[in-house]
């Protein structure tokens, strides 16, 4: 069952990857008349990408990639994804890439309105005891995902298609993370009540009033959090302190 599967990832990976190659011939990030979705191409190993990135979803269909998330580095390649669930510091490197055997991948903005309404219709997840709630994490991807995200970008060639069926789409892929070995932990960021979302609730301050002074003590009151329960949970979710999160948010934005 699992080789048949894998060949079955293979297959629908080759299909991806004529398309982006056809569709994408030049290196670069490109946004798609889908909004949110993204398909990329680097043809070498010396273009590195410094952002803050939004939650989002994002596969390797071919090549190798290195991300610094927060603190944390990540190593993933063909059929892997890299799931990011809070706004976070980052640093994308791809590796092995040349012009005749490019880095191929796609992408997709996560919308916290979707999670948030699948979390409260689908069956809570059992509280494991000592679970840690990383912002971001990698994968293996699996055929539905994959599967989805072929037939997103097999709409780029219907563009008449897309209001009526990106939407399905991108709902069924916000599914599938969200019931996926991964969705407990997006689910904790977006479920009113939880630390994850506590600490999302002060992402999303920190990002709003980052030229302000931080008073680390003042943002956890914010979020309703004792000082020292915000800053274990503050790292635990971003790999970073306050401060710290802070300090390179407000980098990031002079830089912009």
């Amino acid at each position: 069952m699992i080789v048949c599967e894998n060949a079955t990832i293979r297959k629908t990976n080759d299909t991806l990857k004529r398309m982006l190659l056809k569709r994408i011939t030049k290196p670069g990030k490109y946004s798609t008349a889908i909004d949110g979705f993204f398909l990329s191409r680097r043809e070498s190993d010396e273009y590195v990408e410094n952002c803050f990135c939004r939650p989002s979803i994002g596969i390797v269909v071919q090549g190798r990639k290195k991300s610094i998330i927060g603190s944390n580095e990540y190593i993933y390649g063909e059929n892997q994804c890299l799931i990011i669930g809070i706004d976070m510091p980052s640093s994308f490197f791809v590796s092995g890439a040349k012009p005749d055997s490019p880095f191929l991948a796609v992408s997709l903005n996560l919308d916290a309105h979707i999670i948030a309404l699948l979390a409260s219709e689908l069956p809570p997840v059992p509280d494991v005891r000592g679970e840690t709630h990383k912002g971001a994490a990698v994968a293996p991807v699996t055929f539905d995902i994959l599967n989805a995200f072929l037939r997103l970008t097999s709409l780029l060639d219907s563009p008449e298609e897309i209001a009526f069926l990106a939407p399905g789409i991108i709902h069924e892929l916000h599914f599938r993370f969200l019931v996926g070995p991964l969705g407990n932990a997006l689910r904790n960021i977006h479920t009113t009540g939880t630390h994850g979302n506590q600490i999302s609730r002060a992402v999303t301050w920190l990002r709003d009033n980052y030229k302000e002074l931080l008073h680390v003590s003042e943002l956890a009151r914010r979020v309703n959090m004792g000082t020292s329960t915000f800053h274990k949970y503050f790292k635990e979710v971003t790999s970073l302190t306050p401060l710290q999160y802070h300090k390179r948010l407000r980098l990031y934005e002079a830089q912009r």
